[in-house]
């Protein structure tokens, strides 16, 4: 009788170490494949993004967490009006939110407090009207026009009073662009997808 329950209780603690070990095989499992997903989605598709400082006020706040999307410009060129995400060309590991206000080609000159465009479009120049500025749409800088290159773009904050962007560093080259703001999902309450602004004049 003895031997018996030794024998059962062998076959049992044996099934019950099967049973665990398949059980850690199936987590292993769903962890790789859910890497094989994750990993190329975040690498090629889209990135998480969380804003730090007020550059971008009114419209992006500090902490708001957004979601990159990586994907858009390997079918069409950046736009004016989008707002990006991109490498600080100074020091590439820091990662900054802005709007691109002029395009490769293009010359920009702030004056007066207001941003110019001259394109070939618009040889004589045209003001920027900028319905999304806080601080009565006054844009400080030198009056100097900067004109860009095939793959260069001139981006500013929207706070202008309280941005780093290219008024201070200099143009952004298109290979620091890493995507587009596509949605912001926290918090909650301000949920949504990202707009490009609009100018009628471009």
């Amino acid at each position: 009788m003895d031997e018996n329950k030794e024998t059962n209780w062998g076959e049992e603690g044996e099934q019950t170490a099967q049973t665990v070990g398949s059980f850690i095989w199936e987590l292993v499992r769903v962890f790789i494949i859910a890497l094989a997903i994750i990993v190329p989605l975040r690498i090629f598709v889209a990135e998480p993004f969380i804003v730090s400082g007020s550059s971008m006020v009114p419209n992006y706040h500090n902490r708001e967490y957004l979601i990159i999307d990586k994907v858009s410009y390997r079918s069409h060129e950046p736009q004016r009006g989008e707002v990006i995400v991109l490498r600080y060309p100074k020091d590439p590991s820091q990662y900054f939110i802005k709007r691109i206000i002029a395009l490769p080609g293009e010359t920009v000159k702030v004056d007066q407090g207001s941003v110019y465009i001259y394109n070939e479009t618009n040889p004589a120049g045209f003001k920027l009207e900028e319905s999304y500025l806080p601080n009565e749409g006054i844009t400080f800088g030198s009056n100097e026009p900067v004109t860009l290159a095939a793959d260069q773009y001139y981006v500013l904050g929207d706070n202008r009073l309280a941005s780093s962007d290219s008024r201070v560093w200099g143009i952004l080259p298109e290979e620091d662009i890493i995507g587009k703001v596509w949605v912001r999902v926290f918090p909650i309450t301000s949920f949504g997808f990202s707009e490009k602004a609009s100018y009628p004049q471009s």
